[in-house]
């Protein structure tokens, strides 16, 4: 059955996971033959609430020949022009990504539009990490008004089902595309001047205060030098939170052992990381999902992470990485003392067979199941 859909989301030229993944579910949307508009921001934030170096990398996303750059969502007066050219295009339903409130007036605007299709919400933060009042009222707002909600953790649907009782509620964990081929090993950890010898944990995306990264600086100083851990953080640091890990280092004396790599992280440099390192570490204080964790182990790569949200239902302890409580780094310090050459080589051999059906096309089928189930009730 072929679909009409207005999809409203990030995309090219615009970095970042939400872009990223929007990106991807178009693509796939459009491979399965359905007629999409791809609405896409002239801009995604002010300055003050997106504090990195920048948000706009063009080599990051591939830009559709579907997608039209509709959006403003820091200019109201935008908004029923966004509201008109999608009622025009006369769509089966209209697709809006939740993951922070700073877009909560241009969705709201869409929801309350007369004469509207079904809007499905993709949930990928049920509210703001840290939010205030005013931002969970945003998250409610604006899903409460939803006709069927998407999300990527049977954890998380089973909140959404709690919080929003008579609406529809699907989830499939994050995707991956093709992987391809890392770099062999030794060539990688040249080109980052790393010593071939020694095991080196890396933590890599964006750097905020819910990720933990200072647990994870914690976590090494716990671990004697003799087990022969390095790690390496790479990513772009949200506000001063660079400085901090930097003192951090220099308090613990562990200058020797911790490389930070602050700044966004190329494509290409990402290969290179994965194929010298030989465990990601996600010591997230809390968090709904993790784009990170399934890239990863598609790449071959265990990880480390704490049990939060809807990893713990892609990581399986033993078989492609371990779980841990979150907040504790002595919890995080005790994996890495415990994880042995042999333990890490029989989860790396497991990764990427173990998210081999984490496919774009099983997420955008399991949304259009979705949408026609909604559009029978209608």
């Amino acid at each position: 059955m072929q679909l009409r859909l207005v999809v409203f989301g990030p995309g090219h030229p615009f970095r970042g996971g939400i872009a990223s993944t929007t990106t991807e579910l178009v693509k796939a949307l459009v491979d399965r033959g359905h007629d999409i508009v791809f609405a896409t921001p002239r801009r995604q934030y002010p300055q003050w609430l997106y504090p990195g170096k920048g948000d706009r990398d063009p080599d990051v996303c591939e830009q559709l020949s579907c997608a039209q750059t509709w959006l403003d969502p820091l200019n109201p007066m935008s908004w029923m022009d966004t509201k008109s050219r999608a009622l025009e295009f006369g769509a089966d339903a209209w697709i809006v990504p939740y993951w922070t409130w700073a877009w909560a007036g241009l969705w709201l605007s869409l929801l309350r539009s007369s004469h509207r299709p079904p809007i499905i919400g993709i949930v990928h933060n049920l509210k703001d990490h840290g939010a205030h009042i005013g931002q969970r009222w945003a998250a409610t707002a604006v899903l409460g008004r939803c006709n069927a909600l998407f999300t990527h953790a049977e954890v998380l649907a089973e909140d959404l089902r709690s919080d929003y009782p008579g609406l529809l509620v699907s989830q499939h964990p994050l995707a991956i595309g093709d992987a391809g081929r890392l770099p062999d090993r030794e060539a990688a950890r040249t080109s980052l001047g790393w010593s071939h010898e020694g095991r080196v944990a890396l933590f890599l995306g964006f750097i905020r205060p819910y990720k933990g990264v200072d647990l994870l600086i914690d976590a090494l100083a716990g671990v004697p030098e003799g087990a022969d851990w390095r790690l390496v953080v790479a990513g772009e640091a949200w506000g001063d939170l660079g400085e901090a890990l930097k003192k951090q280092v220099r308090e613990l004396g562990l200058e020797k052992r911790v490389e930070l790599r602050l700044g966004w992280v190329a494509e290409d440099d990402v290969s290179s990381l994965l194929a010298a390192c030989d465990l990601v570490v996600l010591p997230y204080r809390s968090g709904s999902q993790s784009a990170v964790a399934p890239k990863v182990l598609a790449h071959g790569v265990p990880v480390l992470s704490t049990a939060v949200g809807g990893l713990a239902e892609v990581i399986r302890p033993g078989v492609n990485g371990m779980l841990v409580e979150p907040g504790s780094a002595e919890a995080l310090s005790q994996a890495l003392q415990e994880l042995d050459d042999e333990t890490l080589k029989c989860m790396a051999a497991q990764a990427s067979t173990s998210v081999a059906h984490l496919s774009w096309a099983s997420y955008a089928a399991k949304l259009e199941n979705l949408i026609t189930a909604q559009q029978r009730l209608s």
